[in-house]
C-alpha cells in the first residue's frame, strides 16, 4: 500500500466512519476498486478507527470530562452511565474474540460488503418512522444491551456501526441526540478494545505497513472531524435516513460491478 493510497483510504475512513454507510465497507470497496493489496488490511482499517476514536473524543470532550469527573466523585449517574456503556461492549467483545479469524476473513470477501451496505440501508430507512417517535431521554439497562447487540452485528464489513446502534435506540425510543452520543461514546470503547486486539499483530508488521498506517490515521482523523460535526448537524435536521439511498446505491453499484 502506497502513502497516497493510505492518505485515500484515511479520508474514506474518515469521512464514513460518523455517517450510516459503513466506513469498512467503504474502505474494502476502495481497496478492491484501487486494486490495493489487502494483505494487513484489518490491521490499517482499525488503525485508522482509532484515530476516528480520537475524534469523537475531542468532539465530546466536555461529556468525557463530565462523566470522568463523576465516576471520580461516585456521582451515581455517571457511574450508571459508565457502566451501560461497560455492558453495551459485551456484545462485541465477545464476537471479536470468539470470531477474529471469521471477521478478518471476511474483509477479503468484496461482495459480502455489497450485501452488507444493502441490509445497512434497510436499517437506516427505518429512522424514518422511529424518529418521529423517540421522545426518551433516559437510557435504560436493557436499552443498553441492545444496542450493545446492534453493535456487534457492524462489526462485519458492509453493516455500519453507527447506523446499527443509532437506529436501535431510536426504535427503542431514545431521542435522537441521546442516541448519537450513547453511540459515539459506546464506538470508543469497542474500537479500543479492537486495537488492543491487534497489538501482536502491529508489533510483527512490516515498516513499509506502519508508514501507511501513519498516514492514513492522520487523514482519518482529521477529516472525521469535520464528518461528526455534519453528522450532528444534519441528525438535528432529521435528515438521518437519507442515508439508506447512499448505502442502497453504494452496495448495489458494487454488486453490479463485481458479478458482471
Amino acid at each position: 500500500m502506497s502513502g497516497l493510497e493510505a492518505l485515500w483510504l484515511g479520508i474514506v475512513q474518515g469521512l464514513t466512519e460518523f455517517f450510516p454507510v459503513s466506513s469498512s465497507g467503504h474502505l474494502v470497496i476502495f481497496q478492491d476498486l484501487l486494486g490495493i493489496d489487502p494483505e494487513g488490511g484489518l490491521l490499517f482499517e482499525i488503525s485508522v478507527h482509532v484515530a476516528t476514536l480520537v475524534a469523537i473524543l475531542v468532539y465530546y470532550r466536555g461529556r468525557v470530562a463530565e462523566l470522568l469527573a463523576g465516576v471520580v466523585r461516585f456521582d451515581q449517574p455517571s457511574i450508571d452511565y459508565a457502566l451501560k456503556l461497560g455492558l453495551a461492549t459485551i456484545p462485541a467483545v465477545a464476537v471479536g474474540l470468539v470470531g477474529k479469524d471469521f471477521v478478518e476473513q471476511q474483509f477479503r470477501n468484496p461482495v459480502l460488503v455489497g450485501w452488507g451496505l444493502i441490509a445497512t440501508g434497510m436499517i437506516v430507512a427505518t429512522t424514518r418512522w422511529t424518529t418521529p417517535r423517540a421522545t426518551r431521554t433516559m437510557i435504560p439497562w436493557s436499552m443498553a444491551l441492545w444496542i450493545g447487540c446492534a453493535q456487534a452485528l457492524a462489526i462485519l464489513p458492509g453493516i455500519s456501526r453507527s447506523g446499527s446502534t443509532v437506529a436501535m435506540a431510536l426504535a427503542l425510543g431514545l431521542v435522537p441526540a441521546v442516541a448519537a452520543e450513547f453511540s459515539f461514546l459506546l464506538g470508543t470503547i469497542a474500537i479500543a478494545g479492537a486495537a488492543v486486539l491487534m497489538l501482536p499483530d502491529l508489533s510483527t508488521a512490516p515498516s513499509t505497513l506502519l508508514s501507511a498506517v501513519a498516514i492514513g490515521s492522520v487523514a482519518a482523523l482529521l477529516s472525521g472531524l469535520g464528518a461528526i460535526v455534519l453528522f450532528v448537524r444534519m441528525l438535528r435536521a432529521g435528515t438521518f435516513q437519507y442515508f439508506a439511498i447512499w448505502a442502497w446505491l453504494a452496495g448495489g453499484f458494487f454488486l453490479v460491478w463485481r458479478l458482471l
